[in-house]
């Protein structure tokens, strides 16, 4: 059953009241923690360029798949976490609009964390790739309540500095794993491999989480929606309270309640996507995340490992890549700049057409400092895009659906589950 008229303007004065609160340290404080998140996220989601020579020298795994379907090489680890990847974005997307963004913020983290730890101890090919895919589950909902929680929980007029801010934090576990993974992979401390040292290191989030999880209210928006007004209320007086103590001055009455209201029931499903004006976005977003993937991911995940083959040493291909990582938070601190300052769209299309230049540069050289620069403005301008799309897609759906319209719409992202090394570097970048 839709709410009623008196329900929709409470939830909506909910958002109102939110987004016309100054960007205090309090806010700022949301920001921070829920980064956090974000950095364990793309700690495990990233690291796979930077153990695969390890996984190559140890023998586990192979640099080439013998067949479309083979398991045994590099190919096949990343598709089995693109594979959870598509599988928790598409599927358990909902589970945010359901139980609420904090409580699947924490148990999602939870999740891929705990399989992290059990796959950092397999000995075969068919171990890793299994719980690489329980580990691409978690992740996968993660990044949709991440999101989600993200665009509830700060003012509209500071969203596209929040999501850059979030990212700067997020990518510092580039450089940090990459580095880590220079100086551990060829090593064996205490008689366990490097790599495996890797993964362990990033099972660390969980010893974090319950704190930030204590630190951080549920979506009031959410609540709002889910018809939990006085719970909504409380919170989000606790937020103003302390918002105003940050000023020491009057909080600004709330924007005006919009004049159109789309009424979609606190019950909403699938189909709710599909209804005017959704369903021109879901398509939108469908379209560019199933394209943007493969210049994403193709080169994050691939150039160690191409570097190996073309006859250097795994030190120094992890070297390279490492200096090239230190860019991935310098993206989102350059997004900060221009973030609210231009349209989501614009900042994306131009970071793309930069990113197409770099990319077919890099596939045609072979001078070590301009593959170096070349990988650096790959990985600006594509961290650049991230932050913006990530923000942009959440703004553009209710409250009510956002989880799930963003769990759709990313799992396109996730879709390309197996891709042989020849056949993902000519798409990437030829």
């Amino acid at each position: 059953m839709s709410p009623n008229t008196t329900e929709l303007h409470s939830a909506e004065s909910i958002s109102a009241r939110l987004d016309r609160l100054p960007p205090t340290k309090t806010i700022w404080k949301f920001v921070i923690l829920i980064s956090f998140g974000v950095f364990f996220e793309l700690y495990d989601l990233l690291y796979t360029a930077y153990i695969a020579p390890g996984l190559i020298a140890e023998g586990i795994l192979t640099t080439t798949t013998s067949s479309l379907f083979g398991t045994t090489g590099i190919a096949s680890f990343i598709a089995s976490l693109f594979a959870g990847l598509f599988i928790g974005t598409l599927a358990c997307g909902f589970l945010a609009d359901k139980f609420g963004r904090k409580a699947i913020f924490t148990y999602s983290l939870l999740w891929y964390v705990i399989a992290n730890l059990i796959m950092a101890f397999q000995d075969t090919a068919s171990g890793l790739n299994f719980w690489r895919f329980i580990v691409g589950l978690g992740i996968g909902v993660e990044m949709v309540t991440i999101s989600t929680y993200m665009s509830e929980m700060v003012p509209k007029k500071i969203r596209g500095r929040a999501f850059a801010c979030c990212h700067a934090i997020g990518f510092t576990a580039v450089p940090i794993v990459a580095f880590l993974a220079y100086w551990l992979v060829p090593l064996k401390p205490l008689g366990l491999e490097g790599w495996r040292w890797i993964v362990i290191i990033g099972c660390h989030g969980a010893i974090f989480i319950w704190w930030i999880r204590r630190q951080l209210p549920e979506s009031p928006r959410w609540l709002a929606m889910k018809g939990r007004l006085v719970e909504a209320d409380q919170i989000l007086s606790d937020i103003e309270a302390k918002a105003l103590a940050d000023v020491k001055a009057e909080i600004r009455q709330p924007l005006p309640l919009p004049s159109t209201i789309y009424p979609i029931s606190r019950k909403a499903g699938f189909r709710d996507m599909w209804q005017p004006p959704y369903r021109k976005r879901v398509m939108m977003m469908s379209i560019f995340n199933l394209f943007q993937t493969i210049g994403y991911y193709g080169f994050a995940n691939w150039v160690p490992t191409l570097l190996v083959q073309q006859g250097i040493t795994v030190t120094s291909s992890l070297l390279y890549s490492g200096i090239i990582a230190i860019a991935a938070p310098i993206g989102p601190v350059i997004g900060m700049l221009i973030a609210d300052r231009f349209e989501r769209k614009h900042i994306i299309v131009t970071m793309a057409a930069v990113n197409i230049v770099c990319g077919l540069l890099f596939s045609h050289l072979s001078h070590v400092v301009l593959l170096i620069s070349l990988g650096i403005g790959l990985t600006l301008t594509a961290n650049i895009i991230s932050l913006s799309y990530h923000a942009y897609q959440a703004e553009l759906f209710p409250t009510s659906i956002r989880a799930r319209a963003v769990g759709f719409v990313y799992s396109l992202r996730s879709g390309n589950l197996k891709l042989s090394k020849d056949s993902f570097i000519f798409i990437s970048f030829r």
